[in-house]
């Protein structure tokens, strides 16, 4: 497993994908969320986490890239049910609409509701995940306050090579993906296709008057691919694609099956040009879609909310005598529908600048940005970081930075309740950290403090309106490394994320939260054990409706029977937790799943 924890908050911006390939296993990892611009995960000034593919494997169908997030420092999780229900992501106490998505560099989720279909990207289809914690608005503009995650999916290298794996779990649980990649130094390519489904469990539970015993169900299907073609040396046309499709059943009432379809994508395609020894050029476009249908007994025939959002990039990347510059143009068109009540637009141009550098035992990075909205105006967002190097094993680094979050098509215009004269949220972020790193071992800590202004906040005629701010002040701990023959990492955050005029904490934020997992590989044999934990939370603002707090246990093994095969298996919530991470919402009991993977190396 690859986690790398550097010390302080950077701004992010997407990279195209040719930029994104990890390095070999024997290699540093090399990440692009955190600078717009590769560079080593240790290196960065950012607070970053890279999930390789080996760690996602590892979670198994039986996790979805929420439950994995969840497992990363800084990062909680609500789940309105189980598997496929609508899920809230939230980075140092911000709420889920403060945290930007990415697949591949490009934006992914809804522009009515402003959040992203988490539950509905199937880990099957991601080579990794990268994971940038702080405001990141200086290179990506609105919605990044929490910070910025990024799917990248899988790539093609090396001899045409098939992989598949077959799985079947608890609650009816059973998976099926196939796949093939390979590629030359001109040609690269991958596709991947995939379908899984489960019975699950009733999502609400006796608490709620909406309550139905029924079990509700899950499917997804799924389809990815990559292609990369380099003409000539420093030159590289490519583009990439996920698709994703779903069918949820959920509980709002006693006599009604009720479900949603949704379906999510993204592609791009781009052009990457070394036009100098010093000068790379790239232009990117593409679209991605965020489609919803419910089907509810107070909707029997069906309502559609389909957010699309165009983007084009143009950047530029001028190796100077003294660092790097980064120059670059976007433009993101987002049109939502709302069938029956509203269909409209916004367009947003964008400019921004950058510089990092590394002089010696300093690092230096310098970000703006201006966005101008066609419904607000503009907007403008800055960024500053510095690390020093005092000893070879330590390092100290910090940075202020500002972000704001746009209202969403909902917030603005949903008939009867939108206000169109909403501002955008904005915030400011100060932190700093230590990093020590030593002999394949790595411990980090991380102060932040960020402040949220004009907070959108319904009034007592649930009326959106820029009324609230708060204020989100932590601390996260983390190690990883070998101890005793056993791959040891574990995070522990203290966060106090409070309403500043009320005093009151923030609803669904546990004050401390921790992780830890333990591995150990024994011949063909990988045996491992993680643990995950949370303190109490309020389900509602104003601390009402407390939640207990609970520790989930899993465990996992694979066992390669030879280079290509290799049968798994994962027990999770081993001791049978019952808790909630929302107020009336089941999670799942005890269960097991198991597979075989055919995937040669």
């Amino acid at each position: 497993m690859i986690i790398r924890l550097s010390a302080a908050a950077l701004t992010v911006a997407s990279a195209f994908p040719a930029m994104a390939l990890a390095a070999g296993t024997d290699q540093p990892t090399v990440t692009v969320t955190a600078t717009r611009q590769a560079q080593r995960a240790d290196e960065a000034i950012a607070d970053t986490t890279v999930i390789d593919r080996e760690s996602i494997e590892r979670a198994g169908p039986s996790f979805s890239l929420p439950e994995l997030l969840a497992r990363q420092p800084g990062i909680q999780m609500s789940s309105n049910g189980g598997p496929g229900k609508a899920t809230d992501i939230s980075i140092r106490g911000t709420n889920s609409k403060h945290t930007l998505f990415l697949v591949d560099g490009m934006r992914l989720g809804s522009a009515t509701l402003g959040t992203a279909a988490w539950q509905d990207v199937p880990l099957s289809q991601i080579e990794r995940i990268e994971i940038v914690r702080g405001p990141a608005s200086a290179l990506y503009g609105a919605d990044a306050i929490g910070g910025v995650i990024q799917v990248i999916t899988k790539k093609g290298s090396g001899e045409p090579k098939i992989n598949a794996f077959v799985g079947v779990g608890s609650y009816g649980t059973r998976e099926v993906s196939a796949g093939v990649a390979g590629g030359t130094e001109q040609l690269s390519y991958s596709a991947r296709g995939g379908y899984s489904q489960t019975e699950s469990f009733s999502a609400q539970n006796r608490k709620l008057s909406t309550y139905n015993a029924d079990n509700d169900l899950y499917r997804n299907g799924n389809f990815s691919g990559n292609f990369a073609w380099r003409p000539a040396a420093g030159h590289e046309l490519g583009g990439s694609v996920l698709y994703a499709e779903s069918r949820s059943m959920y509980d709002s009432g006693r006599s009604y099956n009720n479900y949603n379809n949704a379906a999510q994508s993204a592609w791009n395609l781009y052009s990457r040009n070394r036009f100098t020894d010093i000068w790379t050029s790239t232009v990117r476009f593409g679209q991605s879609i965020d489609d919803y249908e419910n089907f509810a007994s107070y909707a029997p025939t069906g309502a559609t909310i389909k957010t699309t959002q165009n983007q084009f990039m143009w950047q530029h990347d001028v190796r100077l005598p003294i660092g790097s510059l980064l120059a670059a143009y976007e433009n993101l068109h987002q049109k939502a529908t709302n069938e029956g009540t509203f269909d409209v637009s916004r367009s947003v141009n964008s400019f921004l600048l950058g510089w990092t550098a590394g002089i010696g035992a300093h690092k230096l990075q310098l970000n703006a940005r201006h966005d101008d909205n066609s419904q607000y105006g503009g907007k403008t967002t800055g960024y500053a970081g510095y690390g020093y190097q005092i000893l070879p094993t330590l390092r100290i680094q910090g940075s202020v930075g500002s972000a704001f979050r746009a209202p969403t098509f909902n917030e603005l215009y949903y008939p009867g309740f939108g206000n169109p004269d909403l501002k955008a949220e904005n915030a400011y972020n100060k932190e700093i950290g230590l990093l020590w790193e030593q002999g394949g071992h790595n411990l980090s800590a991380t102060y932040y403090r960020n402040r949220i202004s004009n907070l959108i906040a319904n009034d007592q005629n649930f009326i959106p309106r820029n009324v609230a701010n708060a204020k989100l002040e932590g601390v996260t701990l983390g190690y990883g490394g070998q101890l005793a023959g056993f791959d040891l990492t574990a995070s522990l955050d203290f966060l106090d994320p409070k309403d500043a005029d009320t005093g009151k904490r923030l609803q669904r934020r546990a004050n401390k939260f921790a992780n830890l997992s333990i591995s150990r590989r024994i011949q063909a044999l990988t045996l491992g054990v993680e643990w995950r934990g949370s303190g109490d939370r309020y389900d509602r603002a104003n601390e009402i409706r407390p939640l207990g707090g609970y520790g989930v246990l899993n465990a996992y093994a694979k066992y390669a029977l030879n280079q290509e095969w290799a049968v798994e298996g994962r027990m999770n919530n081993l001791l049978d937790k019952q808790y909630e991470t929302a107020y009336g919402y089941n999670t799942p009991g005890a269960n097991v799943f198991f597979g075989v993977r055919y995937a040669p190396k």
